[in-house]
């Protein structure tokens, strides 16, 4: 599947700094705002925390996903979607089942993006 959405991560840190190293520009807030969105509703979250935990490289297939939900399978898909288009997950297709996987330091990157130690501080 191709890959949708904005890049919001994987910026280089010191043109991107922290959130209380310098103020957003409207551009960026716009971008971080849909990747807290996407991880701001309780399923996507879950759904997030289930792919992530498989660690570096690992992969859930949807069919694994769906029973920990009382929903439908065209709910999560769409919740798995949005998550996509954030720029937090990727996928591919096998068959008739779809296997995700977290994209490699996107949650390190948004816990550095969240910190309050700025550079000068953290070596002080």
């Amino acid at each position: 599947m191709p890959k949708q959405g904005l890049v919001v991560i994987g910026q280089d840190a010191a043109c991107c700094p922290g959130l209380s190293a310098a103020p957003l520009d409207e551009d960026r807030a716009a971008g971080l705002g849909k990747v807290f969105k996407a991880l701001g509703d309780p399923v996507r979250l879950r759904l997030m925390s289930m792919i992530a935990s498989r660690g570096a490289g690992g992969e859930v297939c949807v069919c694994e996903l769906t029973p920990a939900f009382e929903l439908s399978q065209p709910t999560i898909s769409h919740h798995l979607k949005l998550l996509r288009e954030a720029g937090l997950v990727d996928c591919e297709r096998r068959g008739t089942w779809v296997h995700y996987r977290a994209l490699p330091g996107v949650l390190d990157e948004l816990a550095a993006f969240l910190t309050t130690t700025r550079p000068a501080e953290a070596t002080a």
